[in-house]
């Protein structure tokens, strides 16, 4: 796959595209696979924040009011316009964030599926009748929530808007999305998907700019109803704090530093192959990526072996080219961290059994990376790499392995090796993690919830729960009069 022409990103507010901002600021959008500068993306001005505001007011008063039937034919059509334009919106994508066209075009597919299951689930948000007195009729309503402000990273740059996006106008609200400054392009393409189908003015609303100034207006201002963020613990937590401070709900999908168990029955060589795969997709920027593993004493030969292998097979390129299987890390920030996280290790002893240092390429190219006698006070162990970085540990005793495994904040996803299933269960309700695969490392899905526990936030994305932050309940009680 091949091409380099890249779209100049654009703010999209109360329907209509402005290719720059009135604060005059943008922001260089660089290709990480070669460093090159591909594109500059506006940053919003206040009073072009006050602009969307205004119009998600009035977009949820329209949107609202179309009819359920209507509105799930709109988003229907948006997300075939997303599945035709996939190939395009995968080399956008790619150019952008670095991951392999493959991976990104699956990407693509996925979320316009998500779209669909979101547009029909929200046909399904009932309420009830409750029997009561017989001169009261007293049921249950559920609405849309309102005007939602959204904030969205880099790693998924047509998963993480698109969750919110789907979500939010499924149940019936507006939006203001922030999306990541680094990979605006994606962000683009998926608006431009729903405003050709048929989205009111307002209803959706994309902005980049400043992350603090923007998230700092957005949750102060009166017209919006709800917080939705992906990104880091750290940040989450600022913004939870802000939008407490006016009352106003939020759903957080945080990071996480996923433990992997890999029991004394379970086949070694098998659970290698499939933790190291999931290890390097999008090299390993992925928030419920596998990144500690627990394995067994008896296995640990057999496991890191074929572990190994698997990570020396992974083709390390640019991810427009045939044949790559990991692109690049999506900036330079992620490098030094790689960098910072292994010279930390092997102070402390530790052993890198492959890659290990950056390649010697224009780009942010890091390999897959293995090391083994990492101990528990490296860094490695208890800060989640977001990087292509297995640390393998042994371990002699399961009940050990689950409490090394819930010893830190984190609660997002968990995994477990084993061919019993009284030891499956015992791991699944052992793990204190809100997302959980036994025998695989499984990714989300549209039509299962997702989220973390712990510091790994609070609330779900996926599934019939996906819906229930964007919806507020109702109870109402009719005196029956006449």
């Amino acid at each position: 796959m091949t091409g380099n022409a890249y779209p100049p990103p654009r703010l999209f507010i109360a329907g209509t595209w402005r290719p720059s901002s009135a604060s005059g600021r943008t922001a260089p959008v660089l290709n990480p696979a070669n460093e090159r500068v591909i594109g500059e993306v506006p940053l919003v001005a206040t009073a072009e924040l006050d602009e969307a505001l205004a119009a998600a007011g009035t977009g949820f008063a329209a949107w609202r009011n179309t009819p359920i039937a209507r509105r799930t034919a709109i988003l229907h059509d948006a997300a075939d316009r997303l599945t035709a334009r996939a190939d395009e919106v995968a080399r956008i994508m790619t150019l952008e964030q670095g991951k392999p066209f493959k991976e990104a075009r699956g990407e693509a597919l996925r979320v316009a599926d998500a779209l669909r299951w979101d547009a029909d689930d929200a046909r399904r948000a009932y309420g009830r009748v409750i029997p009561s007195a017989d001169d009261t009729l007293l049921t249950v309503r559920r609405e849309p929530i309102g005007p939602v402000a959204a904030f969205t990273p880099w790693n998924f740059p047509a998963g993480s808007p698109m969750r919110k996006m789907a979500a939010a106008l499924s149940a019936g609200c507006s939006i203001i999305i922030k999306a990541s400054e680094e990979t605006p392009g994606t962000a683009c393409a998926l608006v431009r998907c729903f405003e050709e189908a048929g989205v009111p003015a307002g209803a959706l609303n994309l902005v980049f700019g400043e992350p603090a100034e923007v998230s700092a207006h957005l949750i102060a201002a009166p017209q919006t109803r709800l917080i939705a963020f992906t990104g880091s613990v750290p940040v989450g937590k600022l913004l939870a704090a802000a939008a407490g401070a006016e009352m106003k709900p939020c759903l957080m999908e945080l990071g996480g530093h996923a433990p992997v168990i890999v029991c004394a029955d379970a086949d070694p060589v098998a659970a290698a192959r499939r933790a190291a795969t999931a290890k390097f997709i999008n090299a390993g920027q992925v928030c419920t990526s596998p990144s500690r593993f627990l394995v067994h004493e008896s296995l640990l030969e057999e496991f890191v072996d074929a572990f190994v292998q698997a990570a020396e097979a992974v083709v390390v390129g640019d991810g427009l080219e045939d044949g790559v299987t990991m692109g690049p890390l999506a900036n330079e920030r992620r490098l030094k961290a790689m960098d910072e996280l292994v010279a930390d290790a092997t102070a402390r002893g530790a052993k890198v059994l492959c890659g290990g240092s950056r390649i010697d390429r224009p780009g942010f190219f890091f390999p897959p990376t293995v090391l083994t006698g990492v101990p528990a006070d490296a860094r490695l162990m208890r800060e989640e790499p977001f990087g292509p970085v297995a640390p393998i540990t042994p371990f002699g005793d399961l009940d050990e392995a689950l409490r090394i495994a819930n010893s830190l904040p984190y609660g997002l996803a968990a995994y477990g090796f084993t061919r019993s299933s009284a030891t499956a269960e015992r791991l699944v309700r052992g793990f204190e993690a809100g997302i959980l695969s036994i025998n695989h490392c499984g990714g989300s899905v549209h039509e299962a919830p997702s989220g973390g526990v712990k510091s790994s936030g609070y609330g779900k994305e996926g599934g019939p729960e996906g819906l229930d932050a964007y919806l507020v309940t109702k109870r109402v009680s009719h005196l029956l009069t006449g």
